[in-house]
């Protein structure tokens, strides 16, 4: 079957460099990747960042309205930012 693949100019000479090193087709190296992608087993579960909050009731009362200018500014106040 035939199909168009969009990819990089720098990349397409770079994988036709490596297929006249290894011998083979620019069809072949592509063919050979897939399958190479396509027969990895699969992860057991997918990656799930751990929740490292804590508990609280969000921002004191003082700054629950600021912008994030003004909130940024309280925070770095007294330390050269």
């Amino acid at each position: 079957m035939k199909t168009t693949v969009e990819i990089s100019d720098a990349l397409l000479q770079e994988a036709k460099k490596f297929a006249a090193s290894e011998g083979v087709t620019l069809r072949a190296l592509i063919e050979r990747g897939l399958h190479g992608i396509i027969s990895q087993p699969k992860s057991s579960k997918p990656f799930k960042l751990r929740d490292v909050s804590f508990g609280g009731n969000g921002l004191q009362e003082e700054f629950q309205d600021m912008s994030w200018d003004h909130l940024r500014e309280a925070i770095y106040q007294g330390r050269g930012g």
